[in-house]
């Protein structure tokens, strides 16, 4: 995803627009939707009705005297009163039932897409934007759904109900009243725009805290041992009061648009309140028409006051359908083809051929030229060469996490891109550099590899990858490991990593630098266990320590991109070039090695 685009003023009904974002995720509860309806406008037309109720208790009550009609006013507005309690109480929770669920279903949606876009959008994305999208605007739209919208409408109800009886009442003070309503409406159109542009403004630049923090936390050791911590406070701060003054911008806008409709609104009202007083002295309207005209004017004016603050909320939530809709429109640069090829029994053989790749994020510099390789079923070959040769980039383009831009990579003879991605990588384990470890428990991680496993094979391919240190743990294998396994240490994480992998049991084993945080003993150990488990598949080893590669059945040197030399160890060694120089720096003593049989 590209950075944000500048913030401009879109036009109103484009931007609002954003919220048909909404209109699928209430679709499937529309009955609930119609009963808020109903609710809303029964509240509605109650409230309506406490005006003339108000009339008829003054007019037929303290004025006239009796004490009957008084009684029967009176209990006629109490019945009014608790209908629209009721009323009310049901609005209330059929939207705050909608705004959670619809909230929910978007979630759920957001991030389902989300962990579908493949590593290439994940090169330029913040994941703390992302994840500001998911809580934050999410959040805005849950409060819209779920309490914005109804007093909305229910305002715009009231105020166009509040007319119709302030001119059925009086229709000389309800000019008086209407007269306001285009002096009001302009400004606001005006406030409304601005209020907008600043709201999707302040929830970028709150996005860019959420990034930075996420980015700091992740670092937080790495912050602290560079004793960075002063400059963080100083950039996270500058950034706060950013978003801040951002903030207070939008808050100014609506305090103004607030001020203006509350002076002219109730301005108006004490000017038809003064007119209508002189009437009722004239005797020209009666103090319950008077009284009841009171009623509706307050009514339009504090329905019109609620609909401007309520605006600011429909503004706002725009904003937010608006980041949700960019990122759910986001497509992955890999995705499954319409009619996708079955693998056959996979044996393992993998191919590129005359590959040439460059990562998004430097389309001008070629990971790959040309590139060409056959590893046959049951074969191990070793990839080494100096940083930024290319080692790497063979196991993304393998399992597909992206496409070259020329030529072909098969498994058993079919292209890749023409398999179901899931389908190609079922048939693959990985074991990376810098294993990830989720924040479950250490049975839940090694299962991440084969989630039907049962308990004996995850214990065999724990003692298969020497990581019997987990029965020591307090709980075992159901011992919490801490967010990205921060209760492990680095070999204890790689060993995992290898069980992990072991309980796949594929036929392709992609192993980079598998081994490279263990001490002497454990690299023994899980070399011994790893060479059992490339027995019969084809594995592929990235390497930097060249000792633990030195007896696979092939070993590849890449440099820039290419191929430079093929061969055995001894083959390499005896030709003198670059992997005769690094073998010769890094051999010291003998150390163990992979093997495939």
């Amino acid at each position: 995803m590209s950075d944000p685009a500048p913030i401009e003023a879109p036009k109103q009904r484009a931007d609002i627009g954003a919220l048909k974002l909404l209109i699928p995720y209430l679709r499937p509860y529309k009955a609930r939707v119609a009963g808020a309806w109903v609710a809303m406008a029964v509240a509605a037309a109650l409230l309506l009705g406490l005006g003339q109720g108000l009339r008829q208790l003054i007019d037929q009550g303290f004025a006239a005297g009796s004490a009957n009609h008084l009684n029967t006013a009176a209990g006629i507005m109490f019945v009014v009163v608790a209908l629209l309690g009721v009323s009310t109480a049901i609005r209330f929770y059929l939207v705050s039932w909608l705004g959670e669920r619809t909230a929910a279903d978007i979630r759920r949606d957001l991030f389902n897409h989300v962990i579908s876009l493949s590593p290439a959008f994940f090169e330029t994305a913040r994941t703390g934007d992302i994840l500001a999208r998911m809580n934050g605007d999410i959040a805005v739209l849950q409060s819209l759904v779920g309490s914005a919208v109804s007093q909305y409408l229910r305002s715009a109800v009231l105020m166009i109900g509040a007319i119709i009886m302030l001119l059925i009442t009086s229709a000389k003070l309800a000019g008086i009243v209407l007269l306001v309503v285009p002096i009001v409406v302009g400004p606001l159109i005006l406030f409304g725009r601005r209020e907008r542009k600043q709201s999707r403004a302040a929830q970028d630049r709150v996005a860019d805290l959420g990034a930075a923090a996420e980015e700091a936390l992740s670092g937080l050791r790495t912050l602290q041992a560079f004793t960075h911590e002063p400059i963080a406070r100083r950039d996270f701060a500058e950034g706060v009061e950013s978003s801040v003054a951002l903030a207070l911008s939008r808050v100014r806008t609506r305090a103004g648009q607030i001020l203006l409709v509350i002076l002219l609104g109730f301005g108006a009202i004490t000017f038809s309140l003064w007119v209508g007083g002189r009437d009722v002295v004239a005797g020209r309207i009666t103090g319950g028409d008077l009284s009841a005209f009171v009623f509706y004017a307050v009514l339009l004016a504090s329905s019109g006051a609620a609909m401007s603050e309520l605006w600011g909320e429909v503004q706002r939530a725009a904003g937010a359908a608006q980041r949700v809709a960019e990122l759910l429109a986001e497509v992955s640069a890999i995705s499954p083809p319409a009619h996708p090829v079955k693998l056959p029994t996979s044996h393992g053989s993998v191919a590129f051929e005359a590959v040439t790749f460059c990562y998004p994020a430097r389309p001008d510099t070629p990971s790959l030229s040309d590139f060409s390789l056959e590893v046959k079923p049951g074969e191990t070959v070793a990839v080494v060469g100096p940083s930024g040769a290319g080692k790497t980039t063979l196991f993304q383009l393998l399992l597909r996490f992206y496409d070259p831009q020329e030529g072909v990579v098969r498994m058993d003879g079919v292209d890749i891109r023409t398999l179901d991605p899931s389908d190609l990588r079922s048939r693959i384990g990985l074991v990376p550099q810098d294993p990830v470890i989720f924040s479950i428990s250490a049975l839940e991680n090694i299962r991440y590899g084969r989630p039907d496993a049962t308990d004996a094979e995850v214990h065999a391919a724990v003692v298969a990858a020497n990581a019997m240190f987990l029965h020591d743990l307090p709980q075992g294998l159901g011992t919490y490991l801490g967010e990205k396994g921060v209760r492990l240490s680095g070999g204890q994480r790689q060993r995992i990593a290898i069980a992990r992998a072991v309980l796949r049991d594929p036929p392709v084993l992609l192993l980079d630098e598998a081994t490279s945080a263990l001490d002497a003993e454990a690299e023994r150990a899980v070399q011994d266990a790893l060479a059992t488990l490339a027995v019969g598949r084809t594995t592929l080893v990235v390497a930097h320590r060249l000792a633990t590669i030195r007896h696979a059945d092939r070993i590849v040197v890449m440099e820039a991109g290419r191929i430079v030399e093929t061969g055995t160890h001894t083959e390499l060694v005896e030709q003198g070039g670059l992997y005769s120089r690094l073998a010769a720096l890094q051999f010291t003593e003998a150390t163990p090695a992979l093997t495939s049989s």
